[in-house]
C-alpha cells in the first residue's frame, strides 16, 4: 500500500484523545501492529466413550483386521489424540481387553465364587455365555477368542493365550474343589473337565459369531453338561 505524505492515521484517537492521537499520528506511513494470533483450544473428547468404541471396533473386527485408521474413525478422533490418550495400537488393545473383561466377560468369574457346586457353576457360565455372545446391539462372541484369529502379533497372541489358559485353570480349580468335597467322584479328571469347559466356551463363541441364536447355544450347553461325572 502506497501513502502520500500529507496523508496521517490517527491510531490512538479513540484510546486518548487529542494527544494520544497525536503521539501515535505518523506522517507518510501506516501504523500496522501485529495482531495476536487466537490460540485454538485442544480438541476434547471423552476418553471413557472412545475407549468403549474401540472396545467394539477390536470385538468385531480382532487385533489383526482393526487399523488405527479404523480405530481413530470409530473412536472420533485423530491419531494423534489416540497415541497421546492411550499409547500406540497394543496398548490401547491391551486396555480394552481389561476393559472387556470387566463390562462382558466377568460372567463366568461371578459363577465360579457365587454358585455351591462345581457342576452348577459351569452350568451357569455356558447358559450365560449363550446370552452374552449373542446379545443384539453389539458384536457376538467373546472378544479374547476372537480377537486372536489370523493375529501376528506375538505379544498379543500370548496376551489373549494366557487369558484364555487362566480362565481354564480357575475351571480346573474350582472342579477340584468340588471333588475334595465329594461332590464329584474321587476318580473325576478335573483336568479334563476344565478342558472340556474350555473348548464348548469356544466353540460357542464361534458358533454365535456364524449366526447360531441363543436357543441354539442352551441346546448346545445342555447337551455339553451331560457328560458331567455324578456321585
Amino acid at each position: 500500500m502506497v501513502v502520500s505524505e500529507e496523508t496521517k492515521v490517527q491510531v490512538g484517537a479513540a484510546e486518548g484523545g487529542p494527544e494520544s492521537a497525536a503521539e501515535s499520528t505518523v506522517e507518510g506511513a501506516v501504523d500496522v501492529r501485529p495482531v495476536p494470533k487466537r490460540r485454538g483450544r485442544p480438541r476434547s473428547f471423552d476418553r471413557e466413550t472412545a475407549l468403549e468404541k474401540a472396545v467394539m471396533a477390536f470385538w468385531e473386527h480382532g487385533y489383526e483386521a482393526t487399523s488405527v485408521s479404523d480405530l481413530t474413525r470409530a473412536m472420533g478422533i485423530g491419531a494423534p489424540s489416540l497415541y497421546a490418550a492411550f499409547g500406540d495400537k497394543q496398548a490401547l488393545f491391551d486396555e480394552v481387553v481389561r476393559v472387556y473383561g470387566t463390562r462382558y466377560g466377568s460372567f463366568a468369574e461371578r459363577a465360579l465364587a457365587e454358585e455351591p457346586t462345581a457342576r452348577a457353576a459351569v452350568e451357569r457360565i455356558l447358559r450365560e455365555a449363550a446370552v452374552e455372545y449373542t446379545t443384539p446391539g453389539r458384536p457376538h462372541g467373546c472378544l479374547v477368542i476372537h480377537a486372536a484369529t489370523n493375529c501376528t502379533s506375538p505379544e498379543v497372541e500370548e496376551s489373549l493365550r494366557e487369558r484364555r489358559k487362566a480362565d481354564i485353570a480357575a475351571f480346573e480349580s474350582r472342579i477340584r474343589d468340588g471333588i475334595a468335597v465329594g461332590e464329584l467322584p474321587a476318580g473325576a479328571d478335573a483336568r479334563a473337565l476344565a478342558r472340556h469347559t474350555g473348548a464348548v466356551l469356544q466353540g460357542m463363541s464361534q458358533q454365535a459369531r456364524d449366526g447360531a441364536s441363543r436357543e441354539e447355544l442352551e441346546a448346545l450347553a445342555e447337551i455339553a453338561l451331560t457328560i458331567w461325572p455324578r456321585t
